[in-house]
């Protein structure tokens, strides 16, 4: 096994690595990367994105109308970008979207995936892109009934089982949300989490539509809805919550679920701020597939927090790092022994260095096994033709 010393920093730190954990003391032979000058933190946790979405920050058209609702933008944005979706296009935003990720500090993704007309073979694409450079992540297929009935469901869950296992990639079993699947494809999605010893990934309450939703289906919300259809398994991961009432936080906290607050698309989307949260035990950071740049986010987060009133909004990026440990049976204290040896070096203002899994995928500031210009030039090519590819949908669609 491979073993590195990080350090000692400014500070008179030093991490020792054994493979890909945290040790007490550098074994013999251990090489050495020094930092002097730097500072050794954590790398940070995106704990919920979208892959898939990767090229939308290279000029993706606005919609045509102007979508005044949450189901509006969904339809004409974000349905419509995932339905285009190819090889091609899936592999360009995954590689663009996870450089972008650990030269930012961030070295953990928790991902949400949908591409309709490629359900099979996805998770493959976004797993190699992870493998080549370098980032830890937790991925499932959102499995929905929007476009094809059960059926589509049930191939979306089939493919939560192909994340190809390794130390750097776990799977997950997704959902899109309540309001997009009925109460048999909850049940297999929570019977699935269970047959695979995981959790599951699911959008929930992001909006009052989803709570609508549930209302008519006779059921008090869609966190009740889960948790009756037997799908709110242990350390399940519920992303946005915005909608939940202090109540259904305890719901959600006796079932050992984590909560993912995602400021910069909620105030985006216009779909609230998750004052509730505040109640819940564990709620981590996400993006929803903004850049995984985690001190914006954070920032995002203390601004909206302050705006209204929030004072239980400290503490949620560092626990996406205790919210990945439990995933990968690590210590949940970061940068301890028995602690995944995910880290950041950072200089006065920027990333220096960065390892996963002790593997050093960020050095003086560059990506190691990849170009970032390259990387981008290929995501702008993708993004031009999957914008032709989302007009032609529009166009059809009248």
């Amino acid at each position: 096994m491979s073993a590195l010393v990080v350090g000692p920093d400014r500070t008179g730190r030093t991490v020792a690595i054994e493979g890909d954990r945290v040790v007490p003391a550098p074994p013999p032979g251990a090489a050495t990367l020094a930092c002097p000058d730097g500072v050794i933190a954590p790398g940070a946790v995106c704990a919920h994105t979208h892959l898939y979405s990767g090229l939308a920050r290279h000029g993706m058209p606005p919609p045509e109308p102007r979508p005044e609702t949450f189901l509006e933008i969904l339809g004409r944005v974000w349905w419509r970008l995932d339905r285009a979706l190819d090889a091609a296009s899936l592999r360009a935003a995954a590689r663009d979207h996870v450089a972008r990720a650990l030269l930012a500090g961030t070295t953990a993704l928790v991902d949400h995936h949908e591409s309709p007309a490629l359900v099979e073979g996805s998770l493959s694409i976004l797993a190699a892109a992870c493998e080549e450079l370098g980032i830890r992540a937790v991925l499932c297929y959102g499995a929905t009934e929007r476009n094809a009935g059960r059926d589509e469901a049930r191939r979306g869950l089939d493919e939560c089982r192909r994340v190809p296992p390794s130390p750097l990639l776990h799977g997950a079993v997704g959902l899109h949300a309540s309001f997009t699947v009925s109460d048999e494809t909850i049940r297999d999605a929570g019977d699935l989490a269970r047959e695979l010893g995981t959790v599951l990934h699911v959008h929930v309450a992001e909006d009052r539509a989803d709570v609508d939703d549930a209302r008519r289906r006779g059921f008090a919300g869609p966190l009740q809805r889960l948790a009756a259809l037997g799908a709110l398994v242990p350390g399940s991961i519920l992303a946005h919550g915005v909608w939940l009432s202090p109540d259904e936080i305890a719901l959600a906290d006796r079932h050992g679920c984590w909560l993912v607050q995602n400021p910069r698309s909620n105030e985006g989307n216009r779909v609230g701020y998750p004052a509730a949260l505040r109640h819940a035990s564990r709620v981590a950071l996400g993006t929803d597939g903004w850049d995984a740049d985690m001190a914006i986010e954070e920032a995002a987060l203390h601004r909206l927090a302050a705006a209204h009133g929030d004072p239980g909004a400290h503490g949620r990026l560092a626990a996406g790092g205790r919210l990945v440990a439990e995933r990968f049976g690590a210590s949940p204290e970061p940068l301890a022994p028995g602690a995944v040896a995910d880290l950041v070096v950072r200089g006065e203002d920027a990333v220096r260095h960065v390892l996963v899994g002790g593997r050093v995928v960020v050095q003086d500031g560059a990506l190691v096994a990849a170009d970032a210009h390259a990387v981008e030039v290929e995501a702008r090519r993708e993004a031009a033709r999957l914008w032709e590819r989302m007009a032609a949908l529009a166009a059809s669609e009248g």
